[in-house]
């Protein structure tokens, strides 16, 4: 089963004209004959690199403008904004990971969650996880999700599952997934280099499963002049604002495809689904190696929500 590992930027903050190159990079994975395409982390619309790049406390008007931007071009799964990306799935087959920006317009209509969907072949959204934890000034941005999405679904192409960037430095979110006969597990993320490779290879081991790692490749040019801020927060038009680095690496085993560093495409890998669960004989995190009692983990899977109307 051939897999297609996405190295393209989005339209920075732009939500319309990023899903339109999402459906366009789909049929481009299709045409090459995969069943499978991840997209990074937060590529709808754009992950908010800008939290990063501005003083919390001095440049709160800025942020509070990018902000405003950035939520007026997240997804709201109420108004069902991935539309059309399930009929792209649903039109050319394939399983679809693809990393949001999501709005949760049912409560506060507010708040923003680093979210990533997992559509199957069919076009039916399977999973949509929220990230538990965003990292450093990522809390200024995003609010925090709960276990009820730590989900590994049957799809068209095996047994997916998703965690996004630093919650994979977390071992007993990864256990969960590990815990649930994952095939295929994806990592989409903004880091990248060797410490973050490092981790892909680790999971890959440990949890005996097909391990997908990417970032959005995208230089400063890639972004948009209409973006508030853009020459202060990208002074350097020839930087590449993140390497991209995407990577396939085999259950137990080394890298089946990549790293792809500072290009942009498609990174396709051929993968043998059914490896992973051969290759947890040696060693079964969840199964002969779990020792039940000596360790246990209690997952809580009830949706968490500041009201409940009677």
């Amino acid at each position: 089963m051939k897999v297609a590992v996405v190295q393209h930027p989005p339209v920075y903050l732009d939500k319309a004209r990023s899903i339109e190159r999402a459906i366009d990079l789909i049929a481009e994975a299709a045409a090459e004959g995969c069943g499978l395409i991840v997209f990074p982390e937060a590529w709808l619309p754009g992950y908010p690199t800008f939290v990063w790049r501005l003083s919390p406390g001095a440049d709160m008007k800025k942020t509070d403008e990018l902000f405003a931007l950035s939520q007026a071009n997240s997804i709201d799964l109420g108004k069902d904004d991935l539309a059309p990306l399930k009929e792209a799935a649903r039109e050319h087959a394939m399983v679809v990971v693809i990393g949001h920006q999501e709005i949760d317009g049912a409560v506060s209509g507010s708040t923003l969650f680093n979210s990533v969907a997992i559509i199957d072949a069919d076009g039916r959204l399977l999973n949509n996880h929220r990230k538990l934890m965003p990292t450093n000034p990522e809390r200024m941005v995003w609010g925090f999700g709960d276990g009820s999405t730590l989900k590994v679904v049957e799809t068209a192409v095996g047994r997916v599952g998703a965690l996004i960037c630093w919650e994979n430095f977390m071992p007993l979110a990864r256990f969960a997934l590990y815990a649930q006969n994952i095939d295929i597990y994806a990592a989409p993320t903004w880091d990248s280099g060797d410490s973050w490779l490092a981790t892909m290879r680790h999971i890959a081991r440990e949890g005996g499963c097909w391990v997908i790692g990417c970032a959005t490749s995208i230089e400063a040019a890639d972004v948009p002049e209409t973006v508030p801020y853009r020459e202060e927060l990208f002074p350097n038009a020839d930087e590449w604002i993140n390497p991209g680095d995407a990577v396939v690496f085999q259950p137990f085993g080394g890298p089946m495809a990549g790293p792809m560093h500072k290009e942009k495409g498609l990174l396709i890998a051929d993968i043998d689904v059914p490896a992973a669960r051969a290759s947890r004989r040696k060693f079964d995190v969840a199964g002969h190696y779990a020792r039940p009692d000596v360790f246990s983990l209690r997952v809580n899977r009830s949706r968490q929500s500041p009201i409940d109307f009677e």
